[in-house]
């Protein structure tokens, strides 16, 4: 097997390779029956596309030759934005609080192209990007029925803390939260 790359870049550089960001994310769903893919793709691309504006964002990406086999990307989450409203159950005081935008950051999109899955690249690319990180913990958002999903996410560490309700157009109705301290 050919070996994989792994390099960290900033918005400026993922602009560049949203094309093939899209690629990978259209071939790890694959094609689900009743969904349309160009739909879900093309959503990927703008929620992609608006990340390259957040703080501190940066994009790990995997690549075996010229192919990109996968990628994370994430930033600082903001105060502002609202990432664990309506969270259920409620949280205890002060979990919420981001101080500065440096308390945490937001794992926002974990992907890999489906023949290299299950060949330990997804994993690679979540610890190369959060061993990069300079906030005291990560969280992400899960869809509440990828059940397999939300079993590896622990086995890496991370915490379910809840669920919160979808905003309006998002994919999902509600989404699973998890935790995983990074200090």
């Amino acid at each position: 097997m050919t070996d994989v790359t792994y390099t960290r870049a900033t918005a400026d550089t993922a602009a560049g390779l949203m094309d093939e960001l899209c690629d990978v994310y259209a071939d790890a769903y694959g094609h689900v029956p009743g969904e349309d893919s160009a739909v879900k793709t093309s959503a990927f691309r703008d929620r992609a596309t608006g990340a390259l504006g957040a703080r501190n964002y940066e994009v790990v990406t995997a690549r075996a030759g010229d192919e990109l086999v996968g990628f994370v990307f994430g930033y600082s989450l903001r105060q502002e934005r609202d990432w664990f409203a309506g969270l259920d159950p409620a949280p205890e005081p002060g979990f919420t609080d981001e101080r500065g935008g440096q308390r945490t950051v937001v794992l926002a999109e974990i992907e890999v192209r489906q023949a290299w899955q299950g060949k330990g690249v997804g994993r690679r690319l979540h610890d190369e990007f959060l061993t990069g990180r300079g906030e005291e913990r990560a969280t992400l958002s899960a869809n509440p029925a990828a059940t397999t999903t939300h079993a590896l996410y622990e086995r890496w560490g991370w915490q379910r803390v809840g669920t919160v309700p979808g905003r309006p157009g998002a994919y999902y109705r509600e989404y699973v939260k998890f935790v995983r301290p990074l200090r």
